[in-house]
C-alpha cells in the first residue's frame, strides 16, 4: 500500500449520511492496551459526529476464538464507558448473509472456487521465481483462475481485477494499492469452511449501514481488498480512520498472537488515559465520564468538526 492522488468521493458520502460507527473485536482473547485505542478512537468519533456507536464481535474464524471472551471483551467497554447503542451482533450467527453475498459474486463471475493448498501456491511460485512480499503473503498466481483441472475445490476466490484502488483516509491521507500485484485473487472461503475477514466484515458494515470505520492501522492494508468487494455487491464506501499502533518492547504492535497483555479495566480511567495518549489526547484526573466528555471536545477540534 502507498500514498497517491485518491478521489475522495466515498469520503463526502459517508459524511453526508447520518453517522454510524462500530468497534469489531476479535474475542481470540480480551482487549489489550492496542485494542483500547481502538475502540476509544471510534466511539470518540462517533459522539464527536453525533452518530451512534455499534460493536459486533468478530468471532468468524471460530477455532481461534476462546470461550467466553466475548463476555468478558463488553464487560471491559462496559467499565471503561464505551457503551454501544444498540445490542452487539456476532458474526457467527450471520453465515446465510456470507453466503448470499458468496452466490451473488459466483453468479456474476467474480468468484471461483480454487483446489491450490499452501503448498501448491508455494511451489506455483517458486516456479514463478516471485519472492514474498513485505508483508509476508503470497500473492496467489491464478493457478484456478481458468478451472480447477480436475481436483476437487478447497475455497473461494475473489476475481481481483487489475489495476490500483484509491481511497483517503483521514489520518494517513491520499492511499492506493494494486491488489492484483500485491495480493492477487484473494480468499472469501477457506478451505476449512469458515468465512474469510475480507467478506464477513464487508457484508457487515453494509448490514449495520455502517458509515464511518474507525481501527487500527495495521488493518490499513485490508481496506483495498474490502473496496474491491464493496463494488461488486453494489454496496456503499464507508469512510476509513486508522489508529496510531501500539508498540512492544522489540518494537512490533501488540497483539492476541504476541501474547499482548490484557487491558486491566480494576483501574479504568488509567487504561483510558493510556488510550487517550497514543491518540494525541490530554491525560485527564477523571471521574471516567467526564475524561471522555472532554476527548470528545478535542477530538472534535483535531478533526475540525462542527459543535453542538
Amino acid at each position: 500500500m502507498s500514498v497517491a492522488g485518491a478521489p475522495r468521493g466515498a469520503q463526502a458520502f459517508a459524511m453526508a449520511t447520518p453517522y454510524l460507527g462500530r468497534f469489531a473485536p476479535s474475542p481470540s482473547g480480551l482487549l489489550h492496551a492496542g485494542s483500547l485505542v481502538a475502540a476509544l478512537a471510534s466511539w470518540l468519533d462517533a459522539r464527536a459526529h453525533g452518530g451512534r456507536w455499534l460493536v459486533r464481535i468478530e468471532d468468524v474464524d471460530r477455532p481461534r476464538s476462546v470461550a467466553g471472551a466475548d463476555q468478558l471483551i463488553l464487560r471491559q467497554l462496559t467499565t471503561c464507558g464505551l457503551v454501544p447503542d444498540e445490542p452487539p451482533v456476532w458474526q457467527s450467527q450471520r453465515g446465510p448473509l456470507y453466503q448470499e453475498a458468496l452466490d451473488r459474486l459466483t453468479s456474476q463471475g467474480r468468484a471461483y472456487p480454487c483446489a491450490c493448498s499452501r503448498k501448491d501456491i508455494e511451489q506455483a511460485l517458486a516456479a514463478q521465481s516471485r519472492p514474498r512480499n513485505r508483508h509476508g503473503e503470497r500473492v496467489y498466481p491464478g493457478t484456478c483462475r481458468a478451472g480447477l483441472g480436475g481436483r476437487p475445490p478447497r475455497a473461494w476466490r475473489f476475481r481481483t481485477p487489475p489495476g490500483p484502488v484509491h481511497w483517503h483516509d483521514r489520518r494517513l491521507g491520499p492511499q492506493q494499492q494494486d491488489v492484483e500485484q500485491e495480493v492477487g485473487d484473494f480468499v472469501l472461503r477457506r478451505a476449512d469452511g469458515m468465512w474469510a475477514y475480507q467478506l464477513a466484515v464487508v457484508v457487515d458494515d453494509a448490514d449495520q449501514g455502517i458509515t464511518q470505520v474507525v481501527r487500527g492501522e495495521d488493518l490499513a492494508d485490508n481496506t483495498a481488498r474490502q473496496i474491491l468487494l464493496q463494488r461488486a455487491l453494489g454496496l456503499p464506501t464507508p469512510g476509513y480512520l486508522h489508529t496510531p499502533l501500539v508498540l512492544g518492547a522489540n518494537g512490533e504492535k501488540l497483539s492476541k498472537q504476541n501474547g499482548a497483555a490484557a487491558v486491566d479495566t480494576a483501574q479504568p480511567l488509567r487504561a483510558l488515559n493510556s488510550a487517550a495518549e497514543v491518540l494525541g489526547l490530554p491525560p485527564h484526573g477523571g471521574p471516567v465520564a467526564l475524561a471522555l466528555a472532554a476527548w470528545q471536545l478535542q477530538w472534535r477540534d483535531s478533526y475540525n468538526l462542527p459543535r453542538d
